[in-house]
Parts: structure tokens; sequence; C-alpha cells
């Protein structure tokens, strides 16, 4: 098993989820509401498994790796993909004083949060795409098996220390849950 198909595997769970956010903006949008509860999940979700948990596993552990291995305009890619991080952490608190003003009763907070989770899910779709499509095979090609080893390692350091026992679990089930509730599903299969 390569050292980013772990990252891959959260990717595809982050993507859900902006499908998930993508379906409550637009209901937003279309003056449904949405269940505060739900919205905090999610943010929960963002700051906990995205952030914490996947975005340090790249900062802390892959992107000096890759540095480290001197792969010729890496650095580039690697700032590039940090500014994304950065980006996607400010639309995250911008969407975390939307789901306080809800919460208040105010009139455009639902927009609001609809508008950050549109221009998040935006961001991090492309950046999902940039990692896996550019910056994970040349990791894979490039690292030596010494450093995917410490990778692994570091990366269970951050699943057990940061993010905690368990948690990971609860992630996919809420997850489950809120797709299940969000998301289309098509019966004709």
């Amino acid at each position: 098993m390569k050292s980013t198909d772990e990252l891959k595997k959260e990717h595809r769970a982050i993507k859900i989820m902006l499908n998930i956010m993508t379906e409550l903006a637009r209901r937003l949008e279309a003056g449904q509401g949405a269940d505060l509860k739900d919205l905090n999940d999610i943010l929960e979700f963002l700051m906990i498994f995205a952030d914490k948990c996947h975005q340090a596993k790249e900062e802390e552990l892959l992107f000096p790796a890759l540095e480290k291995a001197g792969i010729p305009g890496e650095q580039n890619q690697v700032r590039a993909r940090l500014a994304e991080h950065q980006a996607g952490r400010a639309l995250v608190k911008d969407m975390d004083e939307a789901v306080s003003g809800i919460a208040r009763g105010e009139d455009r907070a639902g927009l609001n949060f609809a508008r950050q989770a549109r221009a998040y899910a935006e961001l991090l779709a492309a950046h999902i795409d940039k990692e896996d499509n550019v910056l994970f095979p040349l990791a894979d090609k490039r690292l030596s098996q010494k450093a995917r080893g410490k990778l692994k390692i570091g990366f269970e350091n951050i699943e057990r220390q940061i993010v905690g026992p368990g948690r990971h679990q609860e992630f996919h089930r809420l997850l489950d849950r809120l797709a299940g509730k969000y998301l289309v599903r098509d019966e004709s299969g």
C-alpha cells in the first residue's frame, strides 16, 4: 500500500461531505432552512477530519518529506497547496460564523452559509484533484521506501494523538447519516 492511499481514501470521504454541503447550500438558497445539528456536525467534520487529521498529515509529514526529497519544482506545488489549506480554513471560519447567525435567527445567515459552503466545495474539489493527480503520484514515485514508512507511522500517530481513537469511524458514520439524509440515491440500479 502506498503512503498516499490513506490520503486518497480521506479525499473520497471529504468529497462526499462536499456533495452534502452543496445540497445543503441549494436547500438554503431555496429557503428550506437547515438542521443546526447537521450544520454543526459538518463544521466539526471539516475542522477535525479534514483539517486536524487530513491536512495535518499533509502539512506536517508529506509536504516536508517531498521537500526533503528535493523534488524539483515541488516547493511551488507545496506552497500552492498550503495556500489552499489556508483559504479553506478561512471559509470554514466564515461558515462557523454563519451557523452562529442562523442559531440567532439572522435573516441572511443561511444564504451566507450557502455562499461559503459553495466556495469551500469548489476550492476543495479543485485542490483534491491537484493532489490526487499531480502531487500524490509524484510522491509515490519519488519518495524512498524509508520515507514512505515514516509517513505511515506519522499518519498513525496523528490519528491516535490528535484525532483520537475511534473518531475516524465516527466521522464515517456521520457521512453515512448525512448522505442518507441529503444525497439522492438512484434506486433504479
